[in-house]
């Protein structure tokens, strides 16, 4: 090369071969799987390792250096910082000792797939698992396993797999401390104590692989219970029971500051980054709409913490803003501090409780009793700033947090990704809760999502909030519209309808048009097919006076379905569950918490925010109980909607108005991939998702075509024949029936002006 030229390509002249001077080599290949890269093969790149399941990469990860160099990141003992990566089989950890039993095969440690059996010796109780298999992330599955024979005043704590305890005294006040066998790590409590309650205090330490991690469908519900109860001990006038740590229901009163911080550093991918914010952003709408009172604070942080909104801040109790401000938080504002900073971040959350301190006052109520919940979403360790710990005992300490106000701080430390995850410095920064978790380690950013979209149990919700339905993946059709009633003359099955409180119920007129004595008619709350339907008697119908499917028939109108809506008021009141709660109703004050607007709110604003656009996403619960879609059509897609009902010569032979028959108090659907209702559906609700919550916004009435005549089976819907009038589906809109629900809900439900 002319020595000119290589002069030249010593300077920015020559970009991409200084470009290739610095970049790193591309043999990285990872045997039995695969790799990512963050920057392709440039400086500041991360190189991301995965395997298969059951498998895990040593190395996790590598960054391409400035120097053309890879730095190895997590390595793991005996790996080496140059050697070449490889795919390792999982292991589950062996027992150190089990009292008072056997146990079998004895390996040093345990492959995917394989079991423990447990056996007790001759007097004592098997507690936990007797058996336990060994998953693909290196976890036991089931319970710690214990041969007990009661002696004690608690109950034998046992010992985890993996662990050796010291103490076996279990007396009121005696402690028990645990370690882990070499190269495993313990998470949960190293030393517990036996309580008056007979309860262990703190959390089962358990001692697991470096490189294990959370399957999200055992997260979501262990933090989905301890955010429950959290939140249920946000009432400050709330009575404990003596035996219990913290009590399951979620209360309307007290408040909450949740504090958010997301890791922006530069293991954190942007994309990861915005599922963090997704994450985020998900929760808070979740806990938002329990009615609870709540501040949330937003922190990123990297090698330094931006606040993005502060705890005192007006914004930070507004859902609409903090969502904004989640949603807008910029992945760049860190990129020139790329390190890993946890104890600034947590410093910068012990400054907002000081000052909110200095605010209110210290001795005054109005600070004492907050509650305060911190929320990590980090993918790595602190390899900045020291230990965070120091952050967390100053926070403990501006908030006076002793053994009678341990509720009062919750800190959860959620790791998302791969070995760089330090199980060690999640476990030290974590809560220690009795008989809670709230420490947790995620392979991806992915499962993080699935964690926090089914999170919060409300099973044990046993207040008459409205419209909360069961979203976890594994709940049944009844849990998920847990208003839907099934109304059964003698004969048999006729109408469906909906809970609007704890002891009425709305329906169709239309499901009373039978002369039969209702006297023996029951309405099954709950499903039908299970152990959680009860059938209760009517104590009270209310049918609209103004309903008469007869009333147009001088006009050529056979029937007419104008008034159809009706109120049943049940024998006994229901008890609230998770298979039986009541939707909410527009227009009145329980549905303007639920859509958390603001107390002057008017119905005309509830039907503005519900029924604004002209096609709106809605459901119906079937026959099978299954949730099935509509669109609702308002404004001029009303008008085409509508205009079908002319072609019905059968039913309207002499129809010049379809307004006639179909009066502004119907709702229309029924278009293109619209699902039809069958006959039976009739009075069921129709409803809308706002907020993880539900809003009635009609009931079924009538409609053109009926899907499953003639199927003798309730799950097929049959599509319609051409050559007959397009389906078309008619709700009663219950913004139109204000003055008659009113009339007849007044001390039952608390009302809007209209």
């Amino acid at each position: 090369m002319d020595p000119r030229v290589a002069l030249l390509c010593l300077l920015p002249l020559c970009p991409g071969l200084v470009a290739a001077a610095t970049s790193c080599p591309q043999n990285v290949n990872i045997a039995g799987g695969t790799f990512t890269l963050s920057h392709g093969w440039a400086p500041g790149s991360l190189l991301t390792y995965s395997c298969p399941q059951g498998s895990y990469p040593s190395p996790a990860s590598r960054m391409c250096k400035s120097n053309g160099q890879w730095q190895t990141l997590g390595a793991t003992p005996g790996s080496g910082r140059r050697g070449r990566a490889t795919c390792r089989p999982v292991r589950c950890p062996a027992p150190v000792s089990f009292d008072n039993g056997v146990y079998s095969p004895r390996l040093g440690a345990h492959p995917v797939g394989g079991n423990l059996s447990f056996e007790c010796d001759a007097g004592f109780t098997l507690r936990g698992s007797p058996v336990r298999h060994c998953r693909p992330n290196g976890v036991w599955d089931g319970e710690t396993t214990v041969c007990d024979n009661g002696a004690g005043h608690c109950p034998n704590p046992g010992i985890s797999v993996g662990a050796v305890r010291m103490g076996s005294r279990f007396r009121l006040g005696d402690k028990v401390s645990y370690s882990c066998s070499s190269g495993l790590v313990l998470t949960g409590s190293v030393e517990r104590e036996c309580q008056a309650s007979g309860v262990w205090s703190g959390t089962e330490p358990l001692c697991r692989q470096p490189y294990s991690y959370d399957f999200p469908e055992d997260v979501a519900p262990a933090l989905g219970i301890s955010l429950s109860h959290m939140l249920g001990a946000t009432n400050p006038t709330q009575k404990k029971e003596e035996n219990v740590a913290r009590r399951i229901q979620i209360q309307r009163s007290g408040h909450l500051n949740l504090y958010l911080l997301l890791d922006a550093s530069q293991s954190v991918s942007e994309q990861d980054f915005r599922i963090f914010k997704e994450s985020a952003s998900f929760m808070v709408d979740r806990i938002f709409s329990f009615e609870i009172n709540v501040s949330v604070a937003v922190i990123t942080f990297a090698s330094e913490p931006k606040v993005i909104i502060p705890i005192q801040s007006d914004r930070s109790w507004d859902v609409a803003e903090v969502t904004y401000s989640l949603e807008h938080a910029n992945y760049k504002d860190h990129e020139n501090g790329t390190g890993t900073n946890i104890y600034k971040a947590l410093n910068s959350v012990y400054i907002m409780m000081n000052n909110q301190m200095a605010r209110l006052g210290m001795e005054t109520m109005a600070w004492q009793e907050i509650r305060h919940a911190i929320i990590l979403l980090t993918d790595g360790k602190s390899n900045m700033g020291g230990s965070p710990k120091p952050a967390v005992d100053r926070i403990k300490e501006v908030l006076n947090i002793r053994q009678n106000r341990n509720d009062y701080l919750d800190i959860y430390a959620i790791g998302v990704g791969s070995l760089d995850v330090d199980w060690r410095e999640l476990n030290e920064l974590a809560s220690k809760k009795d008989g809670e978790k709230h420490a947790f380690k995620l392979p991806n950013a992915a499962a993080l999502r699935q964690v926090f979209e089914h999170i919060l149990d409300v099973s044990k919700l046993t207040s008459t909030i409205c419209g909360v339905g069961n979203m976890s993946a594994n709940a049944s059709d009844q849990e998920r519209a847990p208003w839907h009633v099934t109304i059964k003359p003698r004969s048999q099955e006729t109408c469906r309808g909906a809970l609007i409180s704890d002891q009425w119920v709305l329906t169709a007129a239309h499901c009373f048009r039978q002369a039969e004595d209702r006297s023996t008619w029951r309405v099954i709350v709950g499903d039908p097919s299970s152990r959680w339907g009860k059938e209760f008697l009517i104590e009270e119908e209310v049918i609209h006076p103004g309903f008469d499917v007869s009333a147009k028939r001088n006009q050529g109108i056979l029937e007419f379905y104008g008034d159809d809506i009706a109120l049943l008021k049940l024998a006994q009141r229901v008890k609230m569950s998770s298979h039986a709660r009541p939707i909410c109703l527009p227009c009145t004050m329980e549905a303007n918490m639920a859509l958390r607007r603001a107390p002057g709110s008017t119905c005309r604003d509830h039907e503005a925010e519900l029924l604004s656009p002209q096609s709106i996403p809605a459901h119906f619960v079937a026959l099978n109980g299954n949730k099935l879609n509509v669109n609702l059509k308002t404004g001029t897609e009303r008008a085409q909607c509508i205009e079908v009902v002319s072609q019905d010569r059968k039913t309207f032979p002499n129809l010049t108005d379809v307004r006639e028959v179909v009066t502004d108090q119907f709702l229309c659907s029924g278009e293109e991939d619209d699902a039809n209702p069958c006959k039976g559906e009739s009075g069921g609700a129709v409803f809308l998702e706002r907020r993880f919550r539900y809003f009635q916004v009609g009931l079924v009435s009538w409609g053109l075509y009926n899907p499953c005549r003639g199927s003798p089976d309730k799950n097929v819907r049959r599509k319609a024949p051409k050559g007959v009038p397009p389906p078309r589906d008619f709700h009663m809109n219950l913004f139109r029936l204000q003055p008659w629900l009113r009339q007849h809900l007044e001390g039952v439900l608390n009302f809007l002006p209209l």
